[in-house]
């Protein structure tokens, strides 16, 4: 092929995107009615962690706002009355994690004093309830030299469960704060590893682990500077790295014991999801025991009766599966018996919690587009989906009322209250009220067609902002990461559909073969297929879009994809390029053999492809976009960042080389500071507006057809 427009390549040369691409990342405020752009993405406040007060009366809950000058969120407490009404008010400046203490009159939190996260008590005790505006000042309770990651209060607020992270082999807190002093006081910079994980997700291992450790509130309320460490000898962390929280550590009713999970390191750490559930005595007095030992699947997220008699927790079938259905189960703690309380249930339930009877549990789901709150009556497994449409992303229960934070597709998170027994949500705060009024947004519809051998398939469509009947509009087609994820009704800081909306561009997607929320065996069924069913799907939908839709211009279309969805960009490079103006390729799986030797969780490269590249190296050839970038043609942003270990950077530059190479229209934005997320806002801002102005480029009215073969 001869090369076309390499005049216009910029080959071996780094520019920033700003001169490059003619985008300004600058914030200017916009009062005025206006469609919805990243601008107003980052600067929205997120409401998040809700926590109901132990009398149903009061909502706690955190709330992010952005310092866009200082590029960062700042977190704060909020408080509501629910009795009352009005608007919430903010009773910690800075802090997070808000508790509430057992009698309900103080709340606990995570705030820094002086550099170390420590936990913290605000006495909001009042003569009618609580004051919320002329409370005292914050007390430090903790004053420990580590920072706290998470932690949770005894049933009767007298004690508390703790994490840090800390070297396995140090007696105290101070061994591990010396040890991390004098290696940063070290001149020698090498680290010698000598297993794997050595880097996860966006961080180097530094030899520490996350441990759980159990303290006792002194007579003034005060925890002791030594907390007693209740995982010693266990090779794992407590919760779980990177992501995991609170959820996966409980204490017992009487407060004399814990619950927790883990995966046991050892030398296998990243090709195992083998977690166990442990119970461990919270005074020390003997090693934890594990209580799951017979399933080598996940087993995790423990949440105990109210009687003390039966442990919940949520539990996969398949060993080295990271997206096998979670079952709920029901472990007798007596005699050892478990037993499935949901097994007529094809979802895949995670945040467990309990009613005060124990006869019902709730979790949330992914659920044909929605992922919404459901309630699960223990005796006989019967599911009550609770809160209609949208997304439920944290909910509290308390006094037969339901504290819950939803949003959707056009709504950012607010809280919501609903009582137990059924009947409507009721709406309580108002967040972001003012800006979403001024800021135009697309209508979105969901659609159904028949998809790979005709089995109906989901997707929806978001009109562009000020859409008008009649005319035609370019169109942004979306392909969601996982795989095993779901394009849903729920906001997102990152992937919106609203800031295509908002720039012009009706929205496509398509929850093909392999997304969550219809069923396991729809879930499954992309193990080993990365490049058939769901592209199918995804041609499939795309003509079902531009038939039931036709404001859709498909002759002004590009495809953009994250993460699977930018392997899948890269795969539809070779084979399905016809209907395309441009790609958009973030963190994609460019060569999936390289893949597996570059990555950090091997588990999930060896279920997907049935072996190692060693095993079945046909395998991982069989769908790999590198073995068709011959075929590619159509002009490609590529955009990867230096601290995503998940998909290593290399994947980015290798198809950037191969694009320019080839003499295809390209570019390629890189941030040396982001993740698998590109999290900062002012990050933020310069990914959309690099996005945008090149999908504006490719889809402007009169553009040259893309270059032949």
């Amino acid at each position: 092929m001869k090369p076309l427009m390499a005049a216009l390549l910029l080959a071996l040369v780094a520019v920033p995107a700003m001169a490059a691409d003619g985008v300004n990342t600058a914030f200017v405020e916009n009062h005025a009615p206006h469609p919805f752009n990243v601008r107003d993405l980052v600067m929205m406040d997120r409401v998040s962690d809700p926590q109901l007060s132990p009398d149903g009366r009061y909502a706690a809950f955190g709330l992010r706002s952005t310092d866009y000058a200082a590029n960062k969120g700042v977190n704060a407490v909020y408080v509501l009355d629910l009795a009352q009404g009005g608007k919430p008010v903010k009773v910690v400046d800075r802090g997070s994690s808000a508790r509430w203490s057992a009698d309900g009159r103080s709340l606990y939190f995570l705030a820094p004093a002086k550099g170390v996260t420590q936990l913290w008590q605000l006495d909001l005790a009042g003569v009618n309830g609580l004051n919320l505006t002329a409370h005292a000042a914050p007390v430090q309770v903790s004053h420990t030299p580590l920072d706290i990651n998470f932690y949770k209060l005894s049933p009767d607020g007298k004690a508390v469960l703790l994490s840090y992270e800390v070297f396995t082999d140090c007696a105290t807190l101070a061994c591990t704060e010396q040890r991390i002093e004098a290696r940063a006081s070290d001149k020698a910079s090498g680290t010698l590893y000598t297993k794997l994980f050595v880097r996860h997700w966006n961080a180097w291992a530094n030899g520490r682990r996350n441990q759980l450790f159990a303290a006792r509130f002194d007579g003034h309320g005060q925890l002791p500077a030594e907390p007693t460490l209740l995982t010693r000898g266990i090779d794992g962390d407590v919760p779980s790295k990177p992501d995991g929280d609170d959820s996966e550590f409980a204490f017992a009713p009487d407060g004399q014991s814990a619950y927790f999970d883990v995966r046991i390191a050892g030398t296998s750490e990243p090709w195992s999801t083998n977690f166990d559930v442990y119970r461990v005595p919270v005074d020390g007095s003997a090693a934890a025991k594990n209580l799951t030992a017979g399933n080598k699947a996940w087993d995790g997220y423990p949440v105990p009766s109210p009687d003390g008699r039966t442990l919940y927790y949520l539990a996969m079938k398949t060993p080295g599966f990271e997206a096998d259905r979670f079952a709920i189960m029901a472990l007798d703690l007596a005699t050892g018996a478990k037993r499935e309380v949901d097994p007529r249930w094809d979802r895949s339930p995670g945040s467990l919690s309990i009613s005060a009877d124990g006869k019902t549990l709730y979790a949330t789901a992914d659920d044909e587009g929605q992922h919404p709150l459901f309630a699960i009556r223990v005796a006989n497994g019967e599911v009550s989906r609770l809160s209609g449409d949208g997304t439920v992303a944290g909910y509290s229960l308390a006094a037969g009322k339901l504290l819950l934070t939803r949003d959707d597709l056009q709504h950012p998170a607010d809280l919501y209250t609903l009582d137990v027994n059924g009947g409507d949500l009721q709406q309580v705060t108002h967040f972001n009220a003012q800006d979403l009024k001024n800021a135009q947004m697309g209508d979105v519809t969901f659609f159904r067609f028949p998809g790979w051998h005709d089995q109906s398939v989901q997707g929806y469509v978001v009109k562009p902002a000020g859409y008008q009947r009649g005319k035609t509009y370019p169109v942004a087609f979306i392909i969601h990461g996982g795989p095993q994820g779901a394009m849903s009704n729920g906001w997102s800081y990152r992937w919106n559909p609203q800031t295509y909306a908002g720039q012009g561009f009706a929205v496509v997607t398509v929850n093909f073969h392999g997304s969550t929320g219809y069923g396991q065996a729809f879930t499954d069924s992309i193990s080993g297929d990365w490049g058939g069913k769901p592209l199918v799907d995804l041609q499939r939908g795309w003509q079902a879009a531009l038939s039931k839709f036709p404001f859709l211009d498909g002759n002004r279309a590009c495809a953009l994809g994250a993460s699977y969805g930018g392997y899948m960009v890269y795969w539809m490079a070779g084979v399905w390029n016809k209907p395309w103006k441009c790609f958009v390729d973030h963190d994609g799986v460019f060569d999936t053999r390289a893949m597996y030797y570059d990555t950090d969780e091997l588990w999930f490269e060896e279920k997907e492809n049935g072996g190692t590249p060693w095993q079945h190296p046909l395998n991982y050839e069989k769908f790999n976009p590198v073995n068709h970038v011959g075929d590619w043609r159509v002009p490609m942003l590529v955009v990867h960042s230096g601290d995503d270990f998940r998909i290593p950077i290399t994947q980015g530059l290798g198809a950037f080389t191969a694009l320019q190479r080839r003499g295809i229209p390209s570019e390629f934005l890189t941030f040396p500071d982001e993740t698998h997320f590109v999290l900062k806002p002012h990050n933020s801002v310069q990914w959309h507006d690099t996005v945008n102005a090149w999908l504006k480029r490719w889809t402007a009215k009169g553009e040259p057809a893309t270059p032949s073969k």
